[in-house]
């Protein structure tokens, strides 16, 4: 997926980590959290953030992302207001910007707190 289709995702739940996920961290990774787009799934590491993007009409085509944190040079976080369906997180990387929109349910606060644990 280029990097522009981040644009469009939205963490629609919090999720318990996939096994797709767990095959794949280090010995000494410990996962934070994970969430769930309609067909994707993300999950934070305490050294990167991990993207399984499921691709085709089956999506068993999968295509991962591993994104250190050393390479996210900073963050912004914007809280939905009363008519928005979503917030907006901004990751300014190495790479380019990544956005990342939030379901009403997944709380933003406690997002960029995830986010201070795993970046500073």
């Amino acid at each position: 997926m280029p990097l522009e289709n981040f644009k469009a995702w939205i963490f629609n739940e919090e999720i318990d980590t996939p096994s797709e996920i767990t095959q794949m961290i280090r010995g000494d990774e410990k996962v934070f959290k994970s969430f769930k787009t309609v067909r994707d799934v993300a999950s934070f590491t305490d050294k990167r953030l991990i993207v399984i993007d499921s691709q085709g009409l089956t999506g068993k085509k999968k295509e991962i992302y591993s994104l250190p944190y050393k390479s996210i040079l900073m963050w912004s976080t914007e809280n939905s207001g009363r008519l928005d369906l979503t917030s907006e997180v901004q990751l300014w990387t190495r790479m380019g910007t990544i956005k990342i929109n939030l379901a009403k349910n997944i709380n933003v606060r406690e997002f960029d707190l995830l986010l201070q644990e795993v970046c500073l």
